[in-house]
Order: structure tokens, then C-alpha cells, then sequence
């Protein structure tokens, strides 16, 4: 099987779109580029095709590698045959693969090997051949000084027999599909561990069972954790004699001797070799889908937290609340810069209610403060409380930022590269206020793992998360534009063809010689040749440049065909953009070319309307229920203010002001069946819910969407 059809087979694109798709690929070129600006090549093609696209090209290159691999291990043994080489080479994945090449991966150490050694693989056959009654006077012609009676011969014969049976293809798929369709998962407590504390969050699964095939994926990896933290014992069960039935009809044809010594080596063979190692592999594949389940939730959720509303450039005073310790207040200008820092102590034991008033009115005054971050950790709302008390000169809004991941930030090489004389507190604080003016921006600097968007990302393929992860962070960044002139190296370094290194001679040539001007400028940079230009001069934006579409979507490739359209409507560049009347009697058509199509021009036309648009939504202010201080405080029936943090399959969590978040389950989501969580309600999104239920033992809150 060739790449294009194997790809097609997987995703049934477009032929000639797959085949440029990977030409692009082989060439350097970034999936934000190749569907941004490569459409007529892909035929239009979006970011998740373009994905898919990569994904499977990755994994058919794995198979071709394991391929090789098992080729050249079966000519090394001298075993190859044209039959063989053709069903090798005709695998179509990898467990097709390893079917075939199990008879020639041998272990010294097998049950079968060692019968073999003895001899008595030729009273195998004569068993298998099912001809002959007298197998106690045939099997006393193989004794010796290992095989001291015929019962003896006969055991390692079947030991041959049941490897012959496990290394069958259509036996394998056969208990594969039956696995497939009617296996169950049970699971049990650990005597011992039932009354621990820890143990306690896994108690829906001291004694539980269901079919696999319809355990939801973030049941399956709580399960799998509780195993693995010691807590239960998993395991996979079948209807035994149902399916001994069905192998014994495949293989035995003849009622004698033979047909007891292969139904003893087929009982044998499922319950040492086939059992254990195709329930292992179903386990494992059902790990994988619930791996891809949970990557795909935390890669939406990530995607929605990234392309959460920013307030923009406005000057902003950030609190990171504490009580013992205080709060660390910091004030930034328009564009993040650090301008004063200080702690104030409202809070007992000092209770300094009053001169935080004083502090935070003449530090809101004295740097013409536009909004306030207040970070929605440990003494957030008795802080919030504090500030709408403050009696302010100009208007102030306030709002309460999520502080997942700022801690993890404050101790990073990046925060102490650009803060190397300060310490984690204050670090930690303009985190806080940078989220509130632009989250995508600061995000970016931490790990995605530690945002706090995901469930069990510990518990998942780390590989595999990673890389959506990135791919999730690299399609937000260059979706939104980045401004070369104020971006950090960790911002830049996610923008098309640029990388780390990258951007850190970008910032360090902007340092040296000042902001970037136009876009021609950025060839300047130390090692950015041609082609990183191509993948992401268009994503990399120039405010007030001579050019206006330098501060545009619009490629530089293209600048030649705006020009003219500006030409052939007797004006300039500048008075054409924004001028959507003007842009509308635009006939394009007329400036197609051999790789310049309609859906490019189509795209041209619409960022010169709005061009640099920044698709985000604003930020809001928001306010908590002020009489709910903690869990105790919740009675069934109250309706609440709260904001979605988390969404997950089975629903969604919402913050409602305390330390425990609340879970919206799927069916308290919509009166109707709800197919997909995020097609109700999305990350960060302001909402009213009813409480159900307070488990305040198990620190549990169970809420209803009210609409």
C-alpha cells in the first residue's frame, strides 16, 4: 500500500489534495501555512484535515519502518517465502504485522521450545494429523532421559500443538472479535487498601463490572489509575466455554485419541498464551481510545482557554491575594512592563484594612490604573470584597483570573530571564495581570499541562499529548497574528517557520536596533532564510507600518495583487482597506493566476475589510455570589452566578466561588440528549446554576444549568 491510499483509506480526502498535501509537508512547510495560505494546492483543505493529514502520514511511516525491520528478521532466520513476503508487505497495520511475524519470534525459554529440543514436534504432527488411536504405544517411541513417560510426551507435544493454535491468524481474530463485542471489565478493591483515605475517591469501583466496549474513556482511566495506585485489581473476562467451542470446530475433525490431546492443547493455548496476551492488547487499545478522548477534550479545552477573551492594552493593576503573607500588588503599563511592585496586608493577622484602601487608590491614581487582576486563588474573594470597597478618581473594572499554572510560571527560566531581579511573588502577579490583557499571550509561557484545563493528562501518552498539545498552542497563535514588535521569545517561537531559536535573534535583533518597521525587515534576522520567511512573515504583524498590510493577514506574496486591485480602481493601498463597498465591486476573477485562486482572493478581499482583526471576544467582568464563602454554604435549590472551568464528556465543572468546583453532568446540561458537551456551553463562559446536591464529605457538588 502506497502513502496516498493509505491516507485516503483513513480519511477519504480528496486524492490530489492528500498528494500536494504531503508535497508541501516534504518541503518544510507548516500546517498553519499550508491551510492558510496554500488552498488552491490542498483544494482547500482546513487546519484539522491538513492534521490528519500528518497524523497519518506519521503512523504509515511507523508501519513501513516496523516492516523493514520484521523483513530483514525473517531473511536473517531464512524463512522467507514469496507467499510471506507478500502478506508482510501487504499488512495494513501493525497488529496484522505482528500477527504474521509471531511464529518467527522466538523465545529460548518457551514451553514449545523446549518439547522441541526434546524431540517431539513429530508427534505434534502425528496429533494434528488426527489419524491415529494408539497414541500411548506412538508417544512411548519418544522417551529418553527428559521424557521419562508417554503422559510426559504427550504434554510437550501439546505444549507444540497450543503454540501452533496461538500463532493462528483466524484464531486470534477470532477471539479478537469476541473480546471486541462481549468482554467485561471488572475490577475489585484491595482488601487492605479499602479503608484508606486515598482509596476513598475511588469507591464507585471497590466492586464493579460493565462491558468494556461501553465504558466511557474517563471511566476507563480512573480505573486504570485506582490500579495502579494499588487501590483495585482490573480484569478482563469472557465467556471461556462459548469460544473453546468455536476454536474446537475450526480444528478438530475427527473423534478419536488426537481430537482430546488437541482439545486439552486448545484449552491450553487460550488460557496461557492467547487469553492473556489479546486481553492485554484489547486493554491497551481501549487505554489508547480513552487516551484520545481525554487528549481531544484537553486539546479543546486548551484551545478555548488560549482564545479566551483578552481585555487589551490597558494599564493594569494585578493582586496576587494571600493572607499571612499578603498581596503582592503589581502595576503594569498598556503593554505588560513592570512599572511598581509592592505588598499590601489586609488580611489577619496584620488586618490592615485600611491602609490597603489608601495603597490601592493612590497606586490606581498615581499609574492611571484602567482595570484590576485579582487572582482567584487562596484569599481571592475576601480580596475582592477589599477592592469594591476602594473609592477610585477614574472608572476601574475588576476582574478575577484564573491562577492555574502562574506558580509553575513564577519559577520558570522564563520568568526569571525576564525578571532575574524579582522574586516568584512578583513574577507570579504580573503573570496574573498579563492573562487579563491578553491570555494567549501569556499562556503560551507555561506548560499546557499545568493550565489546569485537562482530566488524567498524567495518566495519558505523554508523546501523544504533547504533540496535540503543540499543535492546539502553534494553530491559536498564528490564528490570532503576533505583534513581532512586543511578543516575548516564547510567543514567537509557536508562530509559522519560526521556532525557538528563531525567536529569540528576533527579539534579540529587536533589542539591538529597535522596532521592526515592515515586514521586508524581518529578513534582517540572523539565520531566517527564505523559506522561514515564506511559512511566517504573514502571521508575524507590524503596527503602524508604511505598508498597512504589514499589519494584515494579507501574505507578502500577495502584496502585488492588492496593489493592483488598488491600481485598477484608480486608488491606494490604504484607501482600499476598510472600504467594503469599494472591495465588493471587485471582480476576481481577474486576477486569478496558475497558483492564485478563488479561495485565496476570497481571503484576501476579507481580511482588507477587517484588517488584523482580532477574533476573540472582550473580557467581562463578573461577580460571585457574595454569601458563598465555602462548601457548608450551599443549600439544593440556590441558584448561582458561576463560570465554566473545566468541560470534560461527561460534562462540565464551574467555579462558584469556593475552593470545589461543581460538575454540570451531560444530563443536567440540556432537557434533550446532549451529543457534545461543547456544543452547550464553553470555557470560561458566565452562566447561572442550580445546585442539586452537596456531598460535603466527599467535597462533591452536583449543579444543574439553569436557563
Amino acid at each position: 500500500m502506497h502513502l496516498v491510499s493509505y491516507i485516503l483509506k483513513h480519511t477519504q480526502l480528496p486524492e490530489k489534495g492528500i498528494q500536494n498535501t504531503i508535497e508541501l509537508l516534504e518541503q518544510d512547510c507548516t500546517i498553519p501555512f499550508i491551510s492558510r495560505y496554500r488552498k488552491e494546492r490542498t483544494g482547500n483543505l482546513d487546519e484539522v484535515q491538513v492534521g490528519a493529514i500528518v497524523q497519518f502520514k506519521e503512523q504509515f511511516e511507523a508501519l513501513e519502518k516496523r516492516k523493514k525491520a520484521i523483513l530483514k528478521a525473517v531473511e536473517e532466520q531464512d524463512a522467507m517465502t514469496p507467499e510471506l513476503r507478500q502478506k508482510l508487505e501487504g499488512a495494513a497495520d501493525l497488529t496484522q504485522l505482528e500477527d504474521l511475524y509471531l511464529p518467527f519470534k522466538k523465545s529460548k525459554k518457551t514451553k514449545a521450545e523446549v518439547a522441541r529440543k526434546q524431540g517431539l514436534e513429530p508427534l505434534a504432527k502425528i496429533i494434528m494429523a488426527q489419524r491415529s488411536d494408539d497414541l500411548g504405544f506412538i508417544a512411548s517411541k519418544y522417551l529418553s532421559d527428559e521424557i521419562r513417560n508417554e503422559d510426559e510426551a504427550l504434554e510437550g507435544a501439546r505444549n507444540i500443538i497450543a503454540e501452533w493454535i496461538n500463532e493462528r491468524t483466524d484464531i486470534r481474530n477470532q477471539i479478537r472479535t469476541q473480546l471486541g463485542r462481549f468482554a467485561i471489565l471488572s475490577t475489585k478493591v484491595i482488601s487492605a487498601q479499602k479503608e484508606e483515605e486515598k482509596a476513598q475517591k475511588y469507591r464507585d469501583y471497590f466492586d464493579w463490572s460493565e462491558p468494556l466496549a461501553k465504558c466511557p474513556s474517563h471511566r476507563l482511566l480512573a480505573i486504570l489509575r485506582a490500579e495502579s495506585e494499588k487501590y483495585i485489581r482490573v480484569k478482563i473476562e469472557l465467556d471461556e466455554e462459548r469460544l473453546l467451542d468455536r476454536i474446537e470446530n475450526r480444528i478438530i475433525n475427527s473423534n478419536n485419541e488426537c481430537a482430546d490431546q488437541i482439545k486439552l492443547a486448545i484449552a491450553d493455548a487460550y488460557k496461557r498464551l492467547l487469553f492473556p496476551s489479546l486481553s492485554n492488547e484489547l486493554l491497551k487499545a481501549a487505554k489508547e481510545k480513552a487516551d484520545e478522548e481525554a487528549i481531544k477534550v484537553f486539546s479543546n479545552n486548551l484551545r478555548q482557554l488560549l482564545l479566551g477573551a483578552p481585555l487589551g492594552e490597558k494599564r493594569i493593576l494585578a493582586i496576587d491575594p494571600g493572607f499571612r503573607t499578603g498581596c503582592k500588588v503589581v502595576c503594569l503599563d498598556a503593554h505588560g512592563n513592570l512599572l511598581h511592585n509592592e505588598t499590601i496586608y489586609p488580611h489577619a493577622p496584620q488586618n490592615d484594612v485600611s491602609g490597603a484602601l489608601k495603597k490601592l487608590s493612590s497606586l490606581a491614581n498615581a499609574y492611571k490604573i484602567e482595570a484590576i487582576a485579582i487572582g482567584n486563588g487562596t484569599a481571592s474573594r475576601e480580596t475582592e470584597s477589599i477592592v469594591k470597597k476602594v473609592i477610585f478618581k477614574n472608572p476601574v473594572e475588576v476582574f478575577v483570573v484564573s491562577e492555574a499554572g502562574a506558580s509553575i510560571y513564577s519559577a520558570s527560566k522564563i520568568a526569571r530571564d525576564e525578571f532575574p531581579n524579582y522574586d516568584v511573588t512578583v513574577r507570579g502577579a504580573v503573570s496574573i495581570g498579563r492573562r487579563l490583557a491578553d491570555p494567549l499571550a501569556e499562556l503560551v509561557k507555561i506548560d499546557p499541562k499545568s493550565i489546569g484545563v485537562g482530566q488524567y493528562q498524567h495518566d495519558v501518552d505523554q508523546t501523544k499529548l504533547k504533540s496535540s498539545l503543540d499543535m492546539v498552542v502553534e494553530s491559536c497563535v498564528n490564528s490570532v497574528g503576533v505583534n513581532i514588535n512586543t511578543a516575548s521569545v516564547p510567543l514567537l517561537s509557536y508562530v509559522s517557520g519560526i521556532g525557538p531559536k528563531l525567536a529569540e535573534n528576533i527579539v534579540s535583533l529587536r533589542k539591538e536596533k529597535g522596532a521592526f518597521k515592515s515586514r521586508k525587515e524581518i529578513m534582517e534576522v540572523p539565520r531566517l532564510g527564505e523559506k522561514a520567511f515564506e511559512q511566517g512573515a504573514a502571521f508575524l504583524r507590524i503596527k503602524d507600518a508604511e505598508n498597512p498590510l504589514d499589519d494584515s493577514a494579507v501574505h507578502p506574496e500577495s502584496y502585488a495583487i492588492v496593489a493592483q486591485m488598488a491600481k485598477d480602481k484608480h486608488t491606494e493601498i490604504p484607501a482600499l482597506i476598510g472600504n467594503k463597498s469599494l472591495l465588493r465591486e471587485i471582480e476576481l476573477k481577474k486576477y486569478c493566476t496558475n497558483t492564485v485562486g478563488l479561495p485565496t482572493l476570497e481571503d484576501i478581499r476579507s481580511e482588507l475589510e477587517k484588517p488584523g482583526l482580532d477574533r476573540r471576544e472582550k473580557a467581562k467582568v463578573f461577580t460571585f455570589d457574595q454569601n458563598i464563602k465555602s462548601i457548608t454554604d450551599l443549600r439544593e435549590g440556590q441558584l448561582l452566578p458561576g463560570i465554566v472551568n473545566n468541560i470534560t464528556n461527561f460534562g462540565c465543572f464551574v467555579d462558584i466561588g469556593i475552593k470545589e468546583s461543581g460538575l454540570i453532568h451531560v444530563s443536567n446540561l440540556s432537557d434533550s440528549f446532549v451529543k457534545d458537551v461543547n456544543q452547550h456551553v464553553h470555557l470560561h463562559q458566565q452562566l447561572i446554576v442550580k445546585v442539586l446536591q452537596v456531598d460535603v464529605a466527599r467535597k462533591r457538588i452536583q449543579l444543574k444549568l439553569h436557563t
